[in-house]
């Protein structure tokens, strides 16, 4: 299991260029899912665990890993999925360790396919007519063994939000009102594929009086922008700044700041990169593409110190 996680740094030129590693495992059907390689640690055979009274149902259990106590999640059970038979054996086979908006869990899997390496362009958001419901950010299709197969990313974020309650309460301390009073009525554009990170940064800003706008991927962003440029509006004046997620499908958050920096009527934009992968690999990304800032999901406090900040270079 180790080989196919080797080899982190290869992987980590894929970011920038609106390519990705998925890693394709299955949950005891035939059906294919995936979440990105950059999110996963390690991959383990089902550890000893213990489960403790009182735990969220989706929990299997806590085990140690790497000297830490970690919290294994069902995956299957947490996306609803209905139970398969057992007839022929466990189906439970490995634990998926990753790591998300600074925590580490397991998620309890079954056989890992393979990775593979491909295009943002090639992952389409799951239709609107699946509902609200849904635990995916996107489907793409994929070369399995000869096989072309429908695969299902899964929205790990929203995953996790049903188990832990994010609290989007803003400290006293980090608040300016003075700056604050310049806030209210301005609008602020969050580009996140995922519902959940959303709802989190709506939830959060609005306290101050922003009216938020939403784009699901980079695409769709940079078309509102370019939108705006060609009916010849300012872009800062419609919105103060942008948060955009890293990973979404059709363009992701690195290619899209990229595109805005390109682009001279809306080069000066202010953009804060909102992601749940790790902090040391993206400051060097944000360097490189040209993000004002970084903020590792989910961190309250953090969104309306940039959001202040901003605000501050134009009193």
């Amino acid at each position: 299991m180790s080989e196919i996680l080797s080899s982190v740094d290869q992987r980590t030129k894929l970011v920038g260029e609106n390519r990705l590693e998925l890693l394709l495992f299955r949950l005891g059907t035939r059906h294919t899912y995936a979440i990105n390689v950059f999110k996963v640690k390690e991959v383990i055979t089902v550890p000893k665990m213990n489960m403790m009274p009182g735990t969220h149902g989706n929990l299997r259990g806590v085990t140690i890993y790497r000297g830490l106590t970690i919290p294994v999640i069902d995956l299957r059970q947490a996306i609803r999925m209905r139970p398969v038979s057992t007839e022929n054996g466990n189906t439970d086979r490995n634990v998926i360790i990753t790591e998300y908006n600074r925590s580490v869990q397991g998620f309890m899997i079954g056989d890992v396919v393979s990775i593979v390496n491909t295009s943002w362009e090639d992952i389409q958001p799951p239709p609107k007519s699946i509902g609200k419901t849904n635990f995916l950010t996107a489907i793409t299709q994929i070369d399995i063994q000869g096989k072309r197969e429908l695969v299902e990313i899964i929205d790990v974020e929203k995953v996790l939000a049903e188990i832990i309650e994010y609290d989007v309460s803003i400290s006293e301390e980090i608040l300016d009102q003075a700056v604050v009073e310049h806030l209210k009525g301005r609008k602020v554009l969050i580009v996140d594929d995922s519902s959940t990170a959303r709802k989190q940064i709506r939830d959060t800003l609005e306290q101050l009086g922003l009216h938020i706008l939403e784009c699901h991927n980079g695409a769709e962003a940079l078309g509102l922008l370019k939108e705006w440029a060609d009916l010849g509006k300012t872009v800062t004046d419609e919105i103060l700044m942008m948060f955009t997620d890293a990973e979404m499908p059709e363009m992701d958050g690195y290619r899209l700041t990229a595109e805005v920096r390109a682009d001279p009527r809306m080069a000066d934009l202010f953009i804060a990169l909102n992601t749940s992968l790790s902090g040391s690999f993206n400051q060097a990304m944000v360097e490189k593409v040209g993000c004002n800032r970084f903020i590792s999901k989910f961190q309250p406090d953090m969104l309306v110190d940039v959001v202040q900040q901003r605000m501050r270079e134009l009193l």
